[in-house]
């Protein structure tokens, strides 16, 4: 939202902004592009787009963009610079640095964009300017592929389609439509074309709807619980994104949705959660695109179900914010857990003794979130390496955590 109000012609609002370090690199790069983003709070922030003067163009950074930790900030970000014509390098932190670009580099290029590069990640500089259209079929189901492709197309004015070997999330769709920017699903590929110049974006006016990625944690605290029930107010229930509850019903979960309704094209709703006995299952390879980020907290989830747990396909884990698929599985261990990782599938056997043990959460916000859900458990003794990462996506964690009643948190380190 913040990127599409960038390009606007007007003065966009939007009311519910995470507050978390990955929007907030958002916008500090924004700003180094010239535009007006206030201050990132829970209340409303404006942002005077790049459209507001005509130009609608971004202005050349004077220094690199900083992307902090935010793989979203960059790859996305890499979609809009295609279309302009300056020079700007990203970099970010030694995590982000580690994680894959070509897989949004190369079909950039492939419209047009000259892109230089060192190795497959960042820092790298991209000069952008006139762009072609292009037609591609991503390797890779990923909405950050999708969504650089889709912002690509329209800051340079060309049509894009593009196919996935899974339907990934469509969040940017959903906002491309909403505010009528060309965009169709058709013979099941995304295409774009474009219906407004690019200096003619509509302004956004729109709340967004809280994460369910970070709203699976206290899901599962709520599931793990010994009684009670929790409502988690204002959840996006994207079909896309909703992997995390199918599999979780499936295991034997009660999570129903009530209060249903539409917020800017994205349907919104108010969890109610029950605890329950789980049991395992198998989670395939077409569900991961829908709960990808959720592994980490089903994982966990799975160690206290009655029998195996299968996570198929998920090499994907390994090229996070940290290697996310043998850390799952070496801090199950840690705790007393039968996890393993064999290929790119993560096995995990159930088991009802408390977890006691160290995890090492390599600054991975959602290792740090997953395992402080299991040392609420009654006997729980997890330490956690480090808590200060949760701060990336989810500043109030610990804070929720603790008001919603679960017994208690896990260790900070010492």
């Amino acid at each position: 939202m913040l990127m599409l109000a960038a390009l606007a012609r007007d003065k966009s609002e939007l009311r519910g902004l995470l507050t978390g370090d990955d929007v907030k690199s958002t916008a500090r790069i924004l700003r180094q592009l010239g535009v007006t983003v206030t201050t990132i709070k829970d209340s409303t922030v404006q942002v005077s787009g790049a459209g507001r003067a005509r130009r609608a163009r971004l202005t050349a950074p004077g220094a690199r963009l900083n992307c902090g930790n935010s793989g979203t900030t960059a790859r996305l970000i890499l979609g809009i610079l295609a279309g302009h014509a300056f020079a700007a390098t990203l970099t970010g932190d030694a995590s982000l640095r580690r994680r894959p670009m070509r897989r949004v580099t190369e079909p950039l290029k492939a419209m047009g964009a000259d892109i230089e590069e060192s190795g497959d990640g960042l820092p790298l500089t991209i000069r952008g300017g006139k762009l072609r259209g292009l037609t591609y079929t991503s390797p890779v189901a990923s909405a950050q592929v999708k969504s650089a492709l889709l912002f690509a197309g329209l800051t340079g004015n060309v049509p894009v389609t593009i196919r996935e070997p899974y339907r990934s999330r469509d969040h940017t769709e959903r906002l491309f439509a909403h505010l009528g920017l060309g965009v169709r699903e058709q013979d099941g590929s995304i295409v774009f074309e474009p219906t407004v110049q690019p200096s003619n974006v509509p302004t956004v006016q729109l709340a967004v709807p809280g994460d369910i990625s970070s709203a699976a944690f206290l899901v599962a605290a709520a599931v793990l619980a010994d009684g009670g029930e929790l409502t988690i107010e204002n959840v996006g229930v994207n079909p896309t994104r909703t992997g995390f509850l199918v599999v979780l019903e499936r295991m034997g979960a009660r999570v129903e949705r009530v209060n249903l309704r539409d917020e800017g094209g994205e349907p919104v709703a108010d969890l109610l959660v029950h605890p329950a006995a789980l049991t395992g299952t198998e989670v395939t390879a077409a569900e991961i695109p829908t709960l990808v980020d959720e592994v980490p907290i089903l994982a966990v989830l799975a160690g206290r179900a009655r029998g195996a747990t299968i996570f198929r396909e998920v090499g994907e884990l390994r090229v996070k914010e940290s290697n996310r698929l043998e850390l799952v599985a070496a801090n199950l261990r840690a705790v007393g857990t039968q996890a393993e990782a064999r290929g790119n599938d993560l096995f995990v056997e159930g088991s009802y003794a408390p977890p006691r043990g160290r995890v090492e959460t390599a600054s991975d916000h959602r290792l740090a979130m997953a395992f402080a859900v299991l040392g609420t458990l009654e006997g729980a003794d997890v330490k956690l390496s480090e808590r200060k990462s949760v701060a990336i996506s989810y500043p109030h964690f610990f804070h929720d955590l603790r008001r919603i009643g679960a017994r208690r948190t896990a260790h900070g380190a010492r």
